[in-house]
């Protein structure tokens, strides 16, 4: 697969590169060095934090009807 540098948009191929998707061990660090100063961020985050999860109850732990034996 042939991609472009995230860092330095030279021309990459995944299968010769082993710094892949970047094209160097130089613009790796550069990324990371990005990420630890805070300079990209996840726009919109997973899941709302403000409602608590919904955890599915389980058959077993609902309680077991009275057995009632007309006999």
């Amino acid at each position: 697969m042939k991609l472009k540098c995230p860092i330095c948009k030279q021309p990459v191929d995944s299968e010769t590169n082993v710094e892949f998707p970047f094209c160097s061990d130089r613009c790796r660090e550069r990324d990371l060095g990005n990420w630890a100063m805070e300079k990209y961020k996840v726009a919109v985050p997973m899941m709302d934090e403000s409602e608590p999860e919904e955890t599915e109850t389980d058959e077993r732990t609902q309680p077991e009807p009275p057995d009632t034996d007309d006999e």
